[in-house]
């Protein structure tokens, strides 16, 4: 026959070999049905003839189980409160890491986009400035060759304007003329400067044009008493050099510093009749070298 405590024991096993997880209330409960099943027990053994040892036993049993059911029913409060108090620092700590991460993810998405539309700017304003420059610079080459085109235009201007005055200046002469004017000049300036030799063109000139002389250089050349080079014959035995006749083109072209001096003279050279009719009766204007210029 069984005893009390084996039958107490085999009670405990059965509920503790139970693999069903239970709660604090299962536990609890399942205490009370023990403690009740002892009671039971105790008077079912004590009502067929126990003796009182044995209801000394069973009673300490029975307490003995109730405590260790309550330590039991602490500890396992105990350890599902910290069970919980674990899963819930193992859930929170992920959470923030995992809330932290996408949050620095975020930050550096920001900064990324905030240095991505700088960079845009930046480059949209450098093209902005360089399309500008461009457009100053095409503007500014126009300008300039506007300006170019302008001056070359008054340049071809003035070059036309001066042959034109050149050209209405020009004396056309005859072939013997143009021969008696470079005789004449050598004559009576061969020893003078450029300018010298162009001042006698440009007086015989000038009486070809005035009106009061013949309308030829050979009739104002060969008109009586007038250059000693033709009184003397010397006007026939000259050599022109290349320099005399480059200063008659130069005078026949236009080139003039008479101031429209009609005679010229040299007081060293002339008779004293002559000097004295040209103080007395024409206008003193300059002196160039040794001959002085009336008019």
């Amino acid at each position: 026959m069984l005893t009390l405590r084996s039958i107490l024991q085999q009670i405990s096993q059965f509920f503790r070999g139970m693999s069903v997880r239970v709660t604090k209330r299962m536990y609890r409960s399942s205490a009370v049905f023990m403690a009740g099943a002892a009671v039971i027990t105790v008077i079912a053994f004590t009502s067929t003839g126990f003796g009182s040892s044995g209801k000394n036993a069973l009673t300490a049993f029975a307490e003995t189980r109730a405590l260790e059911d309550a330590t039991d029913d602490e500890n396992v409060e105990e350890e599902e409160t910290a069970s919980q108090a674990k899963v819930q620092i193992n859930l929170t700590d992920p959470k923030m890491q995992a809330q932290q991460l996408a949050g620095n993810l975020l930050e550096k998405e920001v900064i990324q986009k905030q240095e991505l539309e700088k960079e845009s700017f930046t480059r949209i304003q450098r093209m902005n400035e360089q399309i500008a420059l461009e457009e100053e610079a095409k503007k500014q080459a126009q300008i300039a060759a506007e300006e170019a085109q302008k001056a070359k235009e008054a340049e071809e201007a003035a070059a036309k304007k001066a042959e034109e005055e050149k050209a209405a200046r020009a004396t056309s002469l005859s072939d013997e003329d143009y021969n008696v004017l470079l005789k004449i000049v050598q004559a009576e300036a061969g020893v003078c400067d450029d300018e010298g030799k162009i001042l006698v063109a440009n007086v015989i000139l000038n009486r070809v044009k005035s009106g009061k002389f013949p309308s030829t250089v050979k009739g104002v050349v060969y008109s009586p008493s007038q250059f000693s080079p033709v009184s003397n014959g010397s006007i026939n035995s000259v050599k022109v050099t290349s320099n005399t006749i480059d200063c008659v083109e130069r005078a026949l072209e236009g080139e003039d510093y008479s101031n429209g001096a009609l005679y010229f003279m040299n007081r060293r050279g002339s008779r004293s009749g002559a000097i004295s009719w040209f103080d007395s009766h024409l206008t003193y204007l300059f002196q160039h070298g040794n001959h002085e210029f009336f008019k």
